[in-house]
């Protein structure tokens, strides 16, 4: 099973993800594999992504220079290493959920609302949702001194939420397409369709591999897709996880008051 749990906007409210950017809690396979971006103009750039038991390991380069994230959920810390200086930070406490797409094993019966501050949620039943089995949940939270409740139905089977109302009248809807292959391996076909107020309705697509438990490859409104290419199952190694030695701890640097801290990078 699988939750996309994430807070987004009309300042705050709960949203659909899912996708090629994962937590180490999400995969359900060792794997390695190549992480490709393409934009409209047909630019690419390209990452590594290693996966164990809770952990992952992102290798990119951002305004040319090469990093690399880091994060052990079982530790519960996560380290930005800076291979070209042999220097490091670290952060600790719980791994935030990567930004965008998110994929974590649970059940449609659990409290979707775990972990999330300010955050309720009320179990409404179950329903059938374009044909498939959803549990339906309210949550209700708190923006700018206002109570706001959004609705959302979470497939049984996949975890996934199904339908999603939001206060601002936004709705998105997740439709299983179909089986597909990719490089050979056996994917489900989602398509995401998003609907706003006198907007015209966007639509993307996923491909979710079963074994990885994750999506391999999105297309996303404006020609942008991510995937992961040249996927190999199997065992890595332990000092992929970990802080070379000889490398030195830097600090995040200070942020003006009322600024938040800056955010460990992430791979979309």
């Amino acid at each position: 099973m699988i939750r996309a749990r994430i807070l987004a906007a009309c300042g705050v409210a709960l949203g659909l993800a899912f996708g090629v950017d994962i937590s180490a809690q999400a995969a359900a396979a060792e794997f390695s594999a190549e992480m490709v971006q393409t934009g409209p103009q047909g630019e690419i750039s390209r990452g590594k992504m290693y996966v164990a038991k809770d952990r992952t390991r992102m290798e990119m380069t951002q305004q040319g220079q090469q990093m690399v994230h880091i994060q052990d959920a079982a530790r519960k810390v996560e380290w930005l290493l800076y291979p070209d200086q042999h220097s490091y930070m670290e952060r600790k406490g719980t791994p935030g959920a990567p930004s965008g797409q998110v994929m974590q094993q649970t059940g449609a019966d659990s409290n979707p609302c775990a972990g999330m501050q300010g955050v309720t949620c009320s179990k409404l039943g179950s329903e059938t949702m374009g044909g498939r089995k959803a549990v339906k949940w309210e949550m209700t939270f708190s923006y700018q001194g206002q109570s706001m409740k959004s609705t959302q139905w979470i497939d049984e089977e996949r975890g996934v939420p199904l339908r999603q109302e939001m206060p601002n009248g936004q709705v998105t809807e997740l439709k299983f397409v179909g089986m597909d292959s990719i490089d050979g391996r056996s994917v489900e076909k989602w398509e995401m369709i998003t609907s706003r107020p006198n907007q015209e309705s966007t639509r993307s697509y996923q491909w979710y591999d079963p074994q990885l438990q994750l999506a391999i490859r999105q297309e996303f409104p404006g020609g942008y897709v991510s995937e992961l290419k040249n996927i190999r199952v199997g065992t890595q190694p332990d000092s992929l996880f970990a802080v070379p030695a000889g490398y030195e701890r830097i600090q995040q640097p200070q942020t003006g008051a009322g600024q938040p801290p800056p955010q460990m990078p992430r791979v979309r």
